[in-house]
């Protein structure tokens, strides 16, 4: 069975919550990493966790999490990240003060429960969701968010588009025990009717803090879009697909200015300092295709946007990079390679990538393919991709696709990187498989109903859950079964062989040797 429980940090009110899977016999039980928050009534909302140790630390114009770990401070914050991790608070407060990690926490959104992201941490994945001009409702959103931290997401993004957006976010805020993110120049846009052309950075900075005065903890900005890139990418096979980055585009074209997003990153560092918004450092030119990936404009942007972290960071404000996008499997590692080296190691963040074009429909597949690969090489969190990528807005049951299939991917990858806590649930999972331990094996999953509804759609009763076959082989064929008997078989033909050698006066016999 699964329920959850809580371990306590060295004040009473750090309580990490786990997912506990109790196991069958003697076995010890699994403690598995829990994103689900708590449950409450959504017109309510969840209690503020954070809001004592925010009060403690008091007001000021730097309260990053990045400003606290330059000096050596381990906050209540980063010791809850740790023990999700099972890793020392000291090394969260490392990475953290080097760049190489960020744990997202408006002071103004103390509902949520701190986690880090980072490449020496467990892999993170992010799920999107968000209203459009063809599908508005505010409780469908709030639903999808608790589906998708159900299921596993790290954090989520709100990319509402539609009516009522301020809304939408107030309620998917206060309903969030996981970091939320946002694109503001979505918003921005709905002020001035649509029309890039008549964006301003008043308009953009008055969204911004509207943001952040509600509590949004990272802020997709692409600020590396710059005017003399635009050309790059002319030739492309499918142009600029970032929704963001098309909108600067078109407004650095019409103004024949450059991006305002850039010109006015220092006020934006400003503003993100007193809040502790993390930057999410959008691609605005990432590639659409396979055909487009890695080429002059990519690695443009990418160039600037590791400029642009080292402003960020002279004003303690934390960051991360996006990335692609849509890459074939043998260009992926250079992302991260390249990634790495211009950001100076900060957090990469990546949509997949895709790692081929022809699966519409199952582009959660061919997603979760590069998204395993790049995670392994160092990327620190993946953006989910759901059946519906390029088809529609995901329903319920594509979020939980999706997630599914990056938790996959995730956690493949923090198997190839050692991860400390990784393999343990993989163990316990092969373990309870070898002894035909179905319930284990059902409540180990990462889809516990999915995987109980497969095993009892060809063997219901009651005592298969304790036979020693599936129906893929049947009792006669059943490899583990064989397996099982060869192990006795060796464990008494050792035992025949040792009564023979006591019977024999326990001598060893050397060969004679001229």
């Amino acid at each position: 069975m699964r329920q959850k429980v809580y371990v306590t940090g060295s004040r009473p009110d750090i309580r990490v919550p786990f997912q506990e899977v109790r196991l069958g016999g003697d076995e010890p039980p699994v403690r598995l990493y829990d994103t689900s928050g708590p449950t409450v009534d959504p017109d309510v909302g969840l209690p503020k966790l954070r809001r004592d140790w925010i009060d403690e630390r008091g007001p000021g114009d730097r309260v990053t999490q990045l400003h606290y770990a330059r000096r050596g401070v381990i906050t209540p914050e980063m010791e809850f990240a740790a023990l999700r991790e099972g890793l020392d608070p000291e090394l969260v407060r490392g990475e953290i003060a080097a760049g190489r990690a960020i744990l997202p926490a408006n002071v103004n959104h103390p509902e949520s429960e701190p986690m880090v992201i980072g490449r020496r941490f467990l892999v993170k994945i992010n799920a999107n969701i968000g209203t459009s001009a063809v599908a508005d409702s505010i409780t469908d959103e709030v639903e999808k968010l608790t589906w998708a931290t159900r299921w596993g997401a790290d954090t989520v993004m709100d990319l509402s588009t539609g009516k009522h957006i301020h809304r939408t976010r107030e309620h998917i805020l206060r309903n969030s025990a996981v970091p939320i993110g946002t694109v503001p120049l979505y918003q921005a846009l709905e002020k001035v009717d649509g029309d890039p052309v008549k964006l301003t950075w008043e308009v953009y900075r008055e969204t911004i803090i509207e943001q952040a005065e509600q509590g949004v903890d990272y802020m997709t900005v692409h600020a590396g879009v710059l005017l003399r890139y635009v050309p790059l990418a002319a030739d492309r096979v499918t142009g600029i697909v970032s929704r963001g980055g098309s909108i600067m585009a078109a407004w650095c074209l019409a103004h024949h200015e450059e991006n305002f997003l850039y010109t006015r990153f220092r006020e934006l560092c400003e503003i993100f300092a007193r809040y502790d918004i993390a930057f999410s450092l959008g691609d605005g030119l990432r590639p659409g295709s396979t055909a487009d990936a890695n080429d002059a404009a990519q690695f443009a942007e990418l160039d600037t946007l590791g400029e642009l972290t080292r402003i960020a960071w002279e004003y303690d404000v934390q960051v991360m990079v996006e990335g692609p996008g849509h890459v074939p499997m043998h260009l992926i590692k250079e992302n991260v390679d390249r990634q790495q080296e211009v950001c100076a190691q900060a957090p990469f963040y990546t949509l997949g990538p895709l790692t081929t074009d022809i699966a519409p429909a199952y582009d959660h597949i061919t997603s979760a393919i590069g998204a395993a690969m790049i995670g392994a090489f160092g990327t620190a969190m993946l953006c989910y991709v759901t059946p519906k990528e390029h088809l529609g807005l995901p329903n319920r049951d594509d979020v939980k696709e999706g997630v599914i299939a990056y938790k996959i991917a995730a956690h493949a990858a923090d198997l190839a990187k050692g991860h400390p806590t990784a393999r343990e649930w993989d163990d316990a999972l092969s373990k309870a498989r070898f002894e035909f331990r179905w319930e284990d094996q059902f409540n180990l999953s990462l889809d516990p109903e999915r995987a109980r509804s497969y095993h009892d759609e060809t063997l219901p009763a009651e005592p298969a859950k304790t036979a020693h076959f599936c129906s893929m082989c049947g009792p006669k064929f059943c490899s583990m079964r064989i397996s099982h008997e060869l192990k006795e078989y060796a464990a008494n033909g050792m035992r025949d062989k040792a009564r023979e050698f006591a019977d024999g006066g326990n001598r060893v016999y050397l060969p004679v040797v001229d």
